[in-house]
């Protein structure tokens, strides 16, 4: 408990918190012992130096079950086709669910429409969410020592026309974001670049559970300075220890990485992702208890991580 508080202390200092989640896609009461959902958005300013014109790189709902012992990682495609609703500015209508974020303006507003766009369509409701920049996460990774990713396909990297072969290696952490922003050139395209986001959330889960942070308080302190840096957070009102608590059993073997049900289909010379049967159950499994026995239910659909 000791531990804890001093990590909140910190987490305090350098976190930026916001009201992120729209009022319609906010739970209205969060228990950290029950199941959880957040909305994880990631953007990457190597694309562009102002928060308003990028497009929401990367969409997860990340699921905690009752207990804390798994977590499932359900990557939304960004160019998922929408109902995306008006805003001040923006009067609404079709689009990839990912030009939510731009629509909104960025920041807390494109969080915030892009939370309503979610939730309008899978009804469900938030227990928080986090704005990642994952350019910053260069320097989390770098000191954790870098992070082993295995690359199952070769790639040259369309940003820095490095090559990834094919095998399993330590990356630092200009590599591992390198590697996991590919899409082109690859078996699945998108999917394969949601599998590999995946793959490095739980590399960097494990790596921490292995080095011995809690004896190096200098490092810890940079390493929490750097997460801080690279995120803003809505935590629904939890305070972050009752969080740490709830998810303290949580280990990195436990991820499931999970794809939504869907496919690529060009609609008027535009290339978009639509909903497969609706999405197969998975939004109703998320909402309710089920999403254990759902994975069981559809391999199909499960990544390996």
């Amino acid at each position: 408990m000791v531990g804890l508080r001093v990590l909140q202390d910190r987490y305090d200092r350098v976190v930026v918190e916001e009201q992120l989640l729209d009022p319609s896609a906010r739970r209205d009461r969060t228990d950290p012992d029950g199941p959880l959902n957040y909305l994880l958005v990631g953007t990457d300013r190597w694309q562009s130096g102002s928060a308003e014109d990028r497009r929401a790189d990367s969409i997860l709902i990340v699921h905690v079950p009752a207990g804390g012992r798994e977590a499932f990682l359900v990557s939304v495609p960004r160019d998922l086709l929408v109902p995306i609703p008006a805003r001040r500015g923006y009067g609404g209508g079709q689009d990839k669910i990912n030009a939510a974020y731009e629509h909104g303006g960025g920041g807390m507003g494109g969080t915030q429409l892009l939370s309503a766009t979610l939730s309008r369509l899978t009804g469900i409701r938030f227990d928080g969410a986090a704005l990642v920049d994952f350019s910053g996460f260069r320097k989390v990774i770098d000191l954790l020592g870098g992070v082993r990713m295995c690359v199952d396909t070769e790639v040259r990297s369309v940003h820095t026309d490095r090559v990834f072969s094919p095998g399993c290696r330590q990356m630092n952490g200009g590599e591992a974001l390198d590697y996991v922003r590919q899409r082109y050139d690859l078996p699945n395209g998108d999917y394969d670049r949601q599998t590999h986001q995946q793959q490095l959330l739980r590399a960097m889960l494990d790596r921490a559970g292995r080095t011995s942070l809690t004896t190096n308080p200098v490092k810890l302190d940079q390493l929490i300075r750097a997460v801080g840096n690279s995120l803003t957070v809505d935590t629904n009102g939890v305070p972050l220890e009752d969080l740490l608590l709830a998810l303290r059993d949580l280990p990195s073997d436990a991820l499931r990485g999970v794809r939504v049900p869907s496919y690529p289909q060009t609609i008027g010379q535009v290339s978009y992702v639509v909903l497969e049967n609706g999405g197969g159950g998975l939004f109703a499994a998320v909402r309710g208890t089920r999403m254990p026995e759902w994975a069981r239910a559809n391999p199909r659909w499960i990544n390996q991580l």
